[in-house]
């Protein structure tokens, strides 16, 4: 579409051209009744038209059309085509070099200008990476401290007082230590996921995937974890086919659905909805807790945020880094993640992905 367009416009500049600098002879000729200033003139628009379009083609053919309107309008006998004149012949060669030596600079000052354009883009998307990594090492340098604490603290108080503690207390502090370390399990899932999705020499796989087999995977997967946590679930009744990195698609639904159950304070219900719109399927995962404060609303995916005060429950404060693996994913995949507070109270998260298309395209 791009290049039609340009094509398109680059016709109309030359036939612009080429009926000034006519129009232009042919006034100078009957009011001056001169001729010498006609092949200048024509090769000055030879010159603009190889100047401004686009490869070498418009400038050879403009070239060609006025050596022939030189002959036939400007030349005696007018009006007719007399190609052993001196002057035309040397008329055509000096237009055709022209429009090739001007094609040719031009083609090489947009190949230059392309190639820094590149090379402007690969050093802002260099800097997005490091800046990513940045915000997510500060992000775990945070994150960590936590649990790990909670860890050491919970199994140095069973080795120094296994005896002197009743085994509810035992259990208590063996729960909170599976707890802990299925979060850090759950980290380093996603920080490999990142490693993934910003390494230089890898690239996301999109391979066919059956809706329903997904969202299947995913529901299996989160009762495991959460078998008093149900899951409110629309999908559509079509067969629908969506090109993804299955893998990595259910992390990022696994990590929304259980942000909802880490964060969404109050929430009685939670959905997971897929609908179809045009080519593309939109998934959201909402709920009605508490909602998302406005404040780190639109740095929710940086990864970056800072909470005003440090949990003194000892709760885990994963969010930003788990949203922020799932952006990453969703941006590697072509889409957008993006979040809401819902206008009756909860949060919603929305991304969307084409959907697959058979051999007749349709």
């Amino acid at each position: 579409m791009i290049n039609k367009h340009r094509c398109q416009k680059d016709i109309l500049f030359s036939i612009t051209i080429f009926s000034c600098a006519f129009i232009v002879n042919f006034l100078i000729q009957k009011i001056f009744t001169t001729q010498t200033l006609v092949p200048m003139i024509f090769v000055f628009g030879v010159f603009l038209i190889s100047l401004k379009t686009h490869g070498y083609c418009y400038g050879i053919v403009s070239a060609i059309v006025s050596v022939f309107a030189v002959n036939f309008a400007f030349t005696y006998p007018y009006y007719a085509f007399d190609f052993y004149v001196e002057e035309s012949i040397l008329s055509a060669i000096i237009m055709l070099i022209v429009a090739v030596s001007t094609s040719t600079l031009n083609v090489r000052i947009r190949d230059q200008e392309m190639l820094r354009v590149r090379e402007q883009e690969k050093l802002r998307a260099e800097s997005e990476k490091e800046r990513m990594r940045g915000n997510l090492l500060r992000a775990i340098s945070h994150d960590l401290r936590t649990p790990l604490t909670s860890i050491y603290g919970a199994s140095s108080t069973l080795i120094s007082r296994y005896d002197a503690l009743p085994r509810e207390q035992h259990l208590k502090l063996l729960h909170e230590i599976k707890e802990d370390s299925e979060w850090l399990i759950r980290l380093v899932e996603n920080l490999l996921s990142v490693t993934r999705i910003d390494g230089a020499k890898v690239d996301v796989v999109k391979t066919p995937t059956v809706l329903d087999e997904l969202i299947d995977s995913v529901l299996m997967k989160f009762s495991k974890k959460y078998p008093d946590q149900k899951v409110i679930t629309q999908i559509p009744d079509d067969f629908v086919d969506i090109p993804m990195d299955s893998i990595l698609i259910e992390q990022v639904l696994l990590n929304l659905l259980e942000n909802a159950v880490f964060h969404a304070k109050g929430m009685t219900k939670l959905m997971l909805v897929v609908s179809l719109a045009a080519d593309r399927a939109i998934f959201e995962v909402s709920d009605n807790g508490c909602g998302i404060p406005t404040e780190i609303l639109d740095k929710l995916f940086t990864g970056s945020y800072e909470k005003s005060v440090t949990p003194i429950d000892g709760t885990r404060r994963n969010m930003g880094i788990g949203l922020s693996v799932c952006a990453a994913i969703i941006k590697a995949h072509g889409s957008e993640l993006v979040a809401e507070n819902k206008p009756d109270g909860g949060a919603a998260f929305r991304f969307s992905l084409e959907i697959g298309r058979d051999d007749d395209g349709k």
